[in-house]
C-alpha cells in the first residue's frame, strides 16, 4: 500500500487547510478495512498522533486538535481527509498519514497509534504564521 499526503502549505493563524491522504497499490481489496491515522512532527519534537479514523468510520482526535480538526474518509476514492480549521502556529509540522491493517487500531491510546500502523506515506509541510 502506498500513501500520498497532500494539501499542506503556508497559511496564517486562524485559517484552514484540508489535507488529503490517497492510497494506492494493494489495499487487500477494500480500502475501508484499514484504519487511517494522521500524525505530525514539528522540528525538534517527537512524532505525535493527530487524528485517526477506524474501519467503521469512528473518529478519534488528540486533545490539542479536538474541535478544530475533522477527519473523514471516502472509501470509494481510497482517500482520507483532514480538515484543519482555526490553525495555530503550534500546528506547524510535517503531517503524515499512515494505514493500519487493524481496523480498530484507532481505539488504542493516541500515543499507541503510531506503533499500530503498517504503512506510512511521505509527509506534507504545514506552516502556520502568526
Amino acid at each position: 500500500v502506498q500513501l500520498q499526503a497532500s494539501g499542506g502549505g503556508l497559511v496564517q493563524t486562524g485559517t484552514s487547510l484540508r489535507l488529503s491522504c490517497a492510497a494506492s497499490g494493494d489495499t487487500s481489496g477494500y480500502f475501508g478495512y484499514y484504519a487511517i491515522g494522521w500524525f505530525r512532527q514539528a522540528p525538534g519534537k517527537e512524532r505525535e498522533g493527530v487524528s485517526c479514523v477506524g474501519s467503521s468510520g469512528t473518529t478519534h482526535y488528540a486533545e490539542s486538535v479536538k474541535g478544530r480538526f475533522t477527519i473523514s474518509r471516502d472509501n470509494a476514492k481510497n482517500t482520507v481527509f483532514l480538515q484543519m480549521d482555526s490553525l495555530e502556529p503550534e500546528d506547524t509540522a510535517v503531517y503524515y498519514c499512515a494505514a493500519s491493517r487493524i481496523g480498530l487500531a484507532c481505539r488504542a491510546l493516541t500515543t499507541r497509534w503510531g506503533s499500530a500502523m503498517d504503512y506510512w506515506g511521505e509527509g506534507t509541510q504545514v506552516t502556520v504564521s502568526s
